[in-house]
């Protein structure tokens, strides 16, 4: 007799993903395997995690570009410090800021782990908002099929609340108060499969969009363009490995299709309680540095974007 198969890992990996076209059309079907499986994928997450940790380490802050650590440290301990935070963002086009993110030499470490989620076999629900993006996953717990490690999750939870929403808070004054909820997902473009998303904006107040491409993975295409109100033109940007560009959710921008190599992302959104997000020229209130650089303590609310 087969010995039967009772531990949370072997169970969730022999579960049968819905398919792609099921996922496209959003059957009920599809929402109805996570909601059914959830508390077994949360379990085999933490037992994968406890399986592979020697070999792929622990996420922390120390993947964090030294300067951009440095700088958001001294901005937490003392807030009148927080211009070193702000002379680390370069405005590449009006309202989009891009700075290093991920230490350089610390992108190995950090596509380790990821590289072991891809082949974790663990279900992981693909980002479908406007396209489908086969080997990208959710990132936040809010979400149905995210990325469940509870390293991960530490890890994801440190980069919002310490640097994602004070940044952005610094950057757009405006977003204050619109900031108490996160989402994530994970991107991947290569040109035989994923290459590229048509124009739109985010239903965030604010988006994070970091590489984690490796030194050596080099791509042609795949730029963010971006359309600058100010002088009507389209701005194309490019990542370089373990850079991060950050814009206001309703920035109009798309991805041009990848040619050649791949490129990976994560994208961060912030947005208010219910989805808010602040409306496009709205006042920005009068914030203080001691405001911007405080730990957010509202609860989750559990809203999706999708």
């Amino acid at each position: 007799m087969n010995e039967l198969v009772v531990n949370p890992l072997e169970r969730a990996r022999a579960l049968e993903l819905p398919s792609r076209e099921e996922m496209l059309r959003r059957d009920p079907s599809v929402q109805q395997f996570w909601l059914v499986n959830r508390e077994l994928l949360e379990a085999a997450w933490v037992e994968w995690e406890a399986e592979v940790h020697e070999r792929v380490g622990t996420l922390d802050d120390s993947l964090i570009d030294s300067k951009l650590r440095a700088a958001v440290t001294a901005a937490w301990a003392d807030p009148t410090q927080e211009s070193a935070v702000r002379e680390l963002w370069d405005e590449v086009a009006s309202g989009v800021y891009e700075a290093q993110f991920f230490a350089r030499d610390r992108l190995a470490d950090l596509r380790t782990y990821f590289d072991a989620v891809a082949d974790a076999d663990i279900p992981l629900r693909p980002p479908y908002g406007i396209v489908l993006n086969r080997r990208g996953f959710m990132l936040d717990r809010r979400s149905e099929g995210s990325l469940g490690a509870p390293g991960f999750q530490a890890f994801y939870q440190q980069i919002l609340d310490r640097y994602m929403r004070p940044i952005s808070r610094l950057l757009y004054p405006e977003v204050f108060g619109f900031d108490t909820q996160t989402f994530g997902f994970s991107i991947h473009y290569q040109p035989t499969t994923d290459t590229s998303i048509r124009p739109h904006t985010d239903a965030s107040s604010v988006t994070l969009n970091i590489n984690m491409n490796l030194l050596d993975e080099t791509f042609a295409g795949s730029t963010v363009d971006f359309f600058d109100e100010p002088t009507q033109t389209t701005i194309p940007l490019s990542f370089t490995p373990g850079s991060a560009m950050i814009h206001r959710g309703h920035a109009p921008h798309m991805a041009q299709p990848i040619t050649a190599g791949e490129r990976s992302n994560l994208v961060l959104w912030l947005y208010g309680d219910g989805m808010q997000i602040p409306r496009p020229g709205a006042p920005a209130p009068e914030v203080s540095p001691q405001e911007r650089w405080t730990q957010q303590d509202a609860p989750a609310d559990n809203v999706a974007p999708f």
